[in-house]
């Protein structure tokens, strides 16, 4: 059952209402994806709280007035649930603004940083917590190496 302002899990209760709400989406697309509730709520919570870090006014309040259908619908925009998506590699990748997180055959990155380094740093936490591999691409997108989790 997908998890609303009024149902979800208590871990997210202190954290401030558009986080929160961030949280709750990412949690329910990535359980949507394959993710074990235990592993999608403290992965959900640390991207939703680095969303807020770099997030826009606006960002911010698009999200602080999603509705709870909003949180529990699927949107265009995720992935389709796929538990193969828990055995795929995350890929460091060149993006426009920076070095994008990104697991093998999703739609869009999980996160996007300013520097490689972050990148790499990300990857490696979310690979570990699914045991798969880093995939570190270089700036003209070819393969420059693999780290095994």
């Amino acid at each position: 059952m997908p998890w609303d302002t009024n149902d979800y899990p208590s871990s997210l209760k202190n954290l401030d209402t558009a986080i929160r709400k961030k949280a709750i989406d990412m949690a329910n697309t990535m359980v949507e994806d394959g993710y074990k509730e235990g592993q999608a709520i403290p992965i959900a919570t640390e991207q939703a709280k680095k969303w807020y870090a770099n997030a826009s006014e606006q960002e911010i309040n698009q999200v602080i007035y999603m509705s709870d259908q909003d949180l529990k619908q699927s949107d265009d925009n995720r992935s389709t649930g796929n538990p193969e998506l828990m055995e795929k590699g995350e890929h460091v990748i060149p993006h426009e603004n920076g070095w994008a997180v990104k697991a093998q055959h999703a739609k869009q990155p999980s996160d996007v940083f300013s520097t490689k380094e972050k990148a790499v740093q990300r990857a490696e936490e979310i690979a570990e917590n699914k045991q798969t591999s880093v995939i570190i691409h270089k700036q003209d997108g070819t393969i420059q190496r693999k780290i095994d989790k």
